[in-house]
């Protein structure tokens, strides 16, 4: 068994998990499982895993207190706005609800419905459609007693946000997530920030307003300020909210906690 599997990955490129499950379903056969394997457009898809995907889309759906998003890439925008490309992504999204999983690989492993894996679904698609399709990232939250949890798609698709709140409202939750898609944060807290990134941020900044002829008694102080803007700009609560810069995303949120956030952006 094991040198057929061995024989086949070599012939058709395809993976040991898809090689097994052809062999099986031929009952042995090694050319009937290559011809299985090229019904599933997984010999196809092999043949252009090597092709760059940096096109594709985001989705994301919300159920309740628990919500999943994904990011399924394509090699061109033509293929993202093909309506079979999207019919699969929104398919991969819903069956991410039912996996609860962050890990991609894992969830390539998830069954579907009708005995195929999300992995073999993608590589079949890829083959239908003719591009190399990759599953790049999943994600996944369960919100619990009293929080909230929203997502937002950007309208062409390619930027996706989940939030999980601690109280609040799913109002604020998914104003929140828009904030994210257009501001970027980097970080939750600012005790996320690595520690040598802020030394060498204040080291360039220390240096920068020395040759700048700045006085060494108020550099420290020019140089505090700065870090502070560096940590408004990137952590998440101390940025100015996108939909009213007079207010940070923690007052506008009032009281409520943010948990988590996820963003994806494809090419980023």
């Amino acid at each position: 068994m094991m040198e057929s599997i061995k024989k086949l990955r070599e012939l058709t490129g395809a993976g040991m998990m898809d090689v097994k499950k052809a062999l099986a379903d031929a009952g042995n056969d090694e050319e009937k499982a290559i011809a299985l394997l090229r019904e599933r457009g997984i010999v196809k898809a092999a043949k252009k895993a090597d092709r760059e995907a940096k096109e594709g889309l985001v989705r994301f759906v919300v159920d309740g207190h628990r919500a999943a998003m994904v990011e399924v890439n394509s090699e061109t925008d033509f293929v993202a706005r093909n309506s079979d490309f999207q019919a699969l992504v929104e398919q991969v999204a819903r069956a991410a609800l039912d996996a609860k999983t962050n890990d991609v690989e894992e969830f390539k492993n998830f069954p579907l419905n009708y005995g195929e894996t999300v992995g073999t679904a993608v590589a079949a698609a890829a083959g239908k459609i003719g591009e190399n399709l990759v599953l790049n990232r999943v994600a996944y939250i369960e919100a619990g007693e009293g929080e909230q949890v929203a997502g937002y798609v950007h309208s062409n698709g390619k930027i996706g946000v989940l939030v999980q709140l601690a109280g609040g409202t799913e109002a604020q939750a998914k104003d929140v997530a828009l904030h994210v898609a257009a501001e970027r944060p980097q970080y939750l807290t600012r005790d996320e920030v690595n520690a040598e990134d802020i030394e060498k941020e204040r080291e360039i900044l220390t240096n920068k307003a020395l040759n700048e002829g700045k006085p060494q008694q108020i550099v420290e102080k020019i140089v505090a300020g700065q870090i502070g803007k560096f940590y408004e700009e990137k952590v998440l609560p101390e940025q100015k909210f996108v939909k009213d810069q007079s207010l940070t995303v923690a007052k506008y949120l009032d009281g409520a906690q943010i948990k988590r956030f996820v963003r994806f952006e494809i090419g980023a």
